[in-house]
């Protein structure tokens, strides 16, 4: 069983901001904090963030006046006392006049230090359920941004939205020192990582592991043992890591979903993972670098 004292940390995680419940509730205290002189935005060009570039690249935190008075743009919390924002608008004038660059929002997740990707996960995710729900799913009527975005409100009928997380198991079958990886047709080619799927209503994570790795795979597990989590952006998923026991090494491939499973050794991960082996493993931002890496030192 995994000790939660020892969770690893994983990629878009530690954000250090305080999101301030209280001041979402309160539009007056979101405007005041708006126009104060420290605060500062957290620019999204069509969702990746705008950095200063450089060996150690940062969040480029721009001033009020370099953001677009018509922009959609939601409170992400305190850094301290200062208020931080984020929004959704070009980002050459930055690129132009402060020397920032528009970075892919994943390449972000490892470029950046640890609590500042966290916040582009934040923004972005967020960012992302308000441009896709403009419109009420109760009566159709348009929906406004609420409580400094983290809600919408419907004009016609009054009901509220919130940002959804869609909850994702990824796991790893293990039986006596082996584990199983796959392939799915979209992967490079030798690339291999563990199974995962979304998690279906109705459902324990438990059963999710379970179900997944029959559909996919066709084999039974029966102990299901919680690794970790991970934001994952794109666009708003929660990755949740886990080990299962297998019943077995027999497998049966569900060959829409995966080309290739295969049970390895921890002799193969660890050269995987060090670059050496005879198949590509996930970077280290994945929860599934993580997972492999968790079961090696197991």
């Amino acid at each position: 069983m995994t000790d939660f004292r020892d969770v690893p940390a994983t990629g878009f995680t530690g954000n250090r901001l305080d999101r301030a419940d209280e001041v979402r509730r309160d539009p007056a205290a979101v405007i005041a904090l708006r126009g104060r002189s420290d605060a500062r935005w957290l620019v999204m060009d069509k969702l990746n963030p705008v950095v200063r570039p450089g060996d150690t690249p940062a969040i480029l935190w721009a001033y009020r006046s370099d953001v677009p008075h018509d922009a959609l743009s939601i409170f992400l919390g305190m850094d301290g006392d200062a208020p931080r924002f984020a929004a959704a608008a070009p980002g050459d004038e930055l690129v132009a006049d402060f020397g920032g660059q528009v970075i892919d929002a994943r390449a972000a997740g490892a470029l950046l230090p640890g609590h500042e990707a966290a916040i582009v996960a934040q923004a972005r995710s967020i960012l992302d359920w308000h441009q896709r729900h403009g419109y009420c799913a109760v009566c159709g009527a348009p929906t406004v941004l609420a409580k400094a975005g983290y809600a919408r409100q419907c004009g016609g009928c009054k009901a509220e939205h919130f940002p959804r997380v869609d909850p994702v198991v990824i796991m790893l079958a293990v039986r006596q020192d082996h584990a199983l990886i796959g392939r799915q047709p979209r992967f490079p080619k030798r690339f291999l990582s563990a199974l995962a799927g979304f998690v279906e209503p109705g459902e324990s994570l438990e059963e999710a592991v379970r179900r997944e790795l029959w559909e996919e795979a066709g084999i039974t597990c029966g102990r299901v043992d919680y690794l970790a989590s991970q934001p994952w952006p794109f666009p708003s998923s929660l990755m949740i890591a886990a080990f299962a026991e297998s019943d077995g090494f027999e497998v049966r491939l569900d060959q829409d979903e995966l080309e290739e499973v295969r049970w390895v050794t921890k002799d193969e991960v660890r050269a995987a993972l060090a670059g050496e082996g005879d198949f590509l493993a996930p970077p280290p931002l994945a929860i599934a670098h993580t997972l492999l890496k968790a079961w090696i030192e197991r």
